[in-house]
């Protein structure tokens, strides 16, 4: 080892890492939006960057199957352990027209047909931000990151009653300082990217539509 670097190491080992300063007091935005006001901020946020918000009932697995096929899908991978994987294989209506397909299988089995022929994936999400019009993903093994990265339309159905004015509102509601995963995604739209010449194209590095049905009832 150098003498420099032996210098730097022992400094290091030397230094007071507690610090004196105390944490800058950074004010906390809150926003007094009732619900109503909440989902229409967010359909606007997210709408303004080109994701879909659709508002269903209980039923919205029959609503995913007409928006697939309006945009020429005619099939939809799910996680049938994940949160609504049961209630979207009990009302799901024509499997013919469109199948669904479970994912089991490890990605290694089942990369060709997960990035050449899936049409679209499906998943929960933890919640939402108005303020931003972003989604709240926790990826589990039952509901694995690949469902909302790589097919080409990402379905996200949404409790409206996670729906929050900002994302600090929905760390406080839902308590994450409790345990929170490895992996936290916040969505705000489709997958873009732009060159050097600022041109914008969409579905560079993930799916190319975003479609968010906004469930009030949601009782699965």
């Amino acid at each position: 080892m150098s003498d420099a670097r032996s210098r730097i190491l022992r400094r290091l080992g030397e230094s007071d890492t507690r610090g004196s300063r105390a944490p800058p007091d950074v004010p906390v935005r809150r926003f007094d939006w009732d619900p109503a006001e909440s989902l229409q901020r967010f359909q606007a946020r997210l709408g303004a960057a080109r994701g879909e918000v659709h508002r269903v009932g209980a039923d919205w697995p029959q609503r995913i199957h007409a928006l697939l096929r309006a945009k020429g899908g005619n099939n939809l991978l799910y996680g049938p352990a994940g949160p609504h994987g049961s209630a979207l294989e009990q009302g799901w209506p024509d499997p013919g027209a469109a199948r669904l397909i479970p994912y089991r299988e490890p990605v290694e089995i089942r990369r060709e047909a997960l990035f050449k022929s899936t049409n679209a994936g499906f998943t929960s999400c933890r919640g939402a931000i108005a303020e931003t019009g972003s989604l709240i993903l926790w990826p589990t093994p039952q509901e694995p990151r690949l469902l909302s990265l790589v097919p080409p339309i990402h379905f996200v159905l949404l409790d409206a009653a996670e729906l929050c004015p900002t994302f600090h509102e929905l760390l406080i509601r839902q308590n994450w300082q409790a345990g929170m995963p490895g992996n936290a995604l916040l969505i705000s739209g489709p997958s873009k990217s732009a060159d050097i010449e600022q041109t914008l194209a969409y579905g560079v590095h993930g799916p190319k539509s975003l479609v968010v049905l906004v469930c009030e009832a949601l009782c699965c």
